[in-house]
């Protein structure tokens, strides 16, 4: 054994218990005159078993041996519940739902006057009213609409849910379905309409691009036949003017040739090819052309 063991040995030995004892009643005495509330929460002090005050997180004191705390979360807080229920066409449903909830800081000391803490609060007030909130809303809505619209029955809860709370010292909020539990034969049968309806929306889409088809097919053929008459038209246009435009040639040409009968002549000429024809009818004469000018 150490000599440093030896002497605390002896120095224990000498003390008395007679002096041992106020020096533990002292240590002891310290211990219990102050207390922490960590952050989250609130202390209520009680001195003999009556709430007197509440304190914020932090370090405080207390009177030893006459008062005591009680520590009331102040945090969001969860409750989940299960239940059984019944949907609009009295189809049996499970239906699991949470809400959160908050106490009021400042209603703290109020709500252990009142409830004697969060455990009783919940067990007494808020678990009854939001079970009755859920069972009161549920059967409003077909068992289709909560599968398909999840968010009209939280709505429906949490306005029942708050009628339910109003005057309590807490706040409630984000009121969650977790999960809806049906009959496996109902489950089936939606399944079955689901398909039906997704197969019935597939055909309506593939009409509908049949019809657009033949209405593009509609429209081009229409654009092909109106680019054919305007050429059709174009080009009875053009022969009607160039059928115009001859007929005022041979109508000029005629007036020349009335006016002038030389013309005759010259056309001939101008399509004689200057030979003379190798035989001749008659009696042997060959025509001889005048080009004087008869005015000389």
């Amino acid at each position: 054994m150490s000599q440093q063991k030896k002497s605390l040995i002896s120095f224990l030995k000498s003390i008395s218990i007679g002096k041992l004892l106020p020096i533990l009643f002292i240590i002891i005495t310290l211990a219990n005159s102050y207390f922490i509330v960590v952050e989250g929460h609130v202390g209520v002090v009680k001195r003999f078993g009556e709430a007197k005050s509440q304190q914020n997180p932090g370090l405080h004191f207390k009177i030893p041996f006459i008062e005591t705390v009680e520590s009331i979360e102040v945090r969001t807080r969860k409750n989940s519940e299960k239940m059984a229920s019944s949907t609009k066409e009295q189809m049996p449903v499970t239906i699991e739902v949470s809400v959160n909830w908050t106490v009021n800081k400042e209603a703290a000391l109020d709500l252990f006057k009142r409830y004697g803490g969060l455990t009783q609060f919940e067990q007494r007030i808020l678990d009854p009213r939001f079970r009755s909130a859920t069972k009161d809303t549920i059967p409003q809505f077909e068992a289709e609409q909560l599968i398909q619209d999840r968010a009209s029955a939280i709505q429906g809860i949490e306005r029942r849910l708050a009628e339910e709370m109003e005057g309590f010292p807490v706040m409630v909020d984000n009121i969650q379905i977790e999960n809806i539990s049906l009959p496996q034969k109902y489950i089936n049968s939606i399944e079955i309409k689901q398909t039906e309806k997704n197969l019935a929306a597939a055909e309506e889409h593939k009409l509908e691009r049949q019809r657009l088809e033949a209405l593009r097919a509609v429209n081009t053929a229409d654009a092909e036949a109106k680019g054919i008459l305007k050429i059709a038209e174009a080009e009875a246009q053009s022969i009607l003017l160039r059928g115009k435009a001859e007929a005022q040639a041979i109508e000029a040409k005629a007036k020349a040739l009335k006016s002038n009968p030389l013309i005759v002549k010259l056309t001939e000429a101008q399509a004689w090819d200057g030979k003379l024809p190798s035989t001749m009818m008659g009696n042997g004469a060959m025509p001889i052309m005048d080009l004087r000018n008869t005015n000389q």
